[in-house]
């Protein structure tokens, strides 16, 4: 009887074991869970939401037009915002591409953008700039409130400080879903 107590105690050890090994080895390579404390992604990730990013997809490619990305921020960003901390935007402009806004409007390459995920339409003016090799450009979808590459120095982020793709939002509950 004791033997099957201890046994069965045994395995119950050796799944917990599995289990925490597994869920370390997600969150150190795989998936990572962010808290979104700004207001800069919002209407499309709210104050307070809790998100998962893909660590993993940019190991594989580059960052794609209209991804929502975390990543670090340069170090003249970090000055101007005063703290290190990753932050969370979407990509705007990839290597290559001519970003202007004009009017509220923003265009890539001459083309109007459609936008259907920003608060309002933007009360500045910025541009033209070309997105450097191995760069990409990057703006909140609150983008009168958002502290962002129309504002920075330097507008630009070096692809290796994307740490990866945010791809679901867990909380609130009303907000629950695939981000796009």
């Amino acid at each position: 009887m004791l033997k099957k107590i201890f046994g069965s105690a045994k395995d119950i050890i050796v799944i917990f074991v599995c289990a925490l090994l597994l869920s370390l080895f997600i969150k150190g390579f795989l998936i990572d869970n962010r808290l979104i404390p700004t207001s800069s992604m919002v209407p499309t990730v709210p104050v307070g939401s809790r998100i998962l990013v893909n660590r993993l997809v940019y190991d594989f490619g580059e960052p794609q037009f209209q991804d929502i990305v975390v990543f670090e921020p340069t170090e003249s960003t970090k000055e101007e915002v005063g703290r290190g901390d990753d932050m969370l935007k979407r990509v705007i402009g990839v290597e290559g591409d001519v970003i202007v806004i004009v009017d509220g409007q923003l265009y890539r390459n001459g083309e109007t953008v459609y936008e259907p995920y920003i608060s309002a339409p933007m009360d500045y003016e910025f541009g033209p700039v070309e997105v450097p090799e191995d760069c990409v450009f990057l703006l909140g979808d609150n983008r009168n409130y958002s502290f962002d590459a129309h504002l920075w120095s330097n507008p630009f982020v070096p692809v290796d400080n994307v740490k990866g793709k945010a791809f679901f939002l867990y909380w609130p509950k009303e907000n629950f879903g695939t981000l796009h």
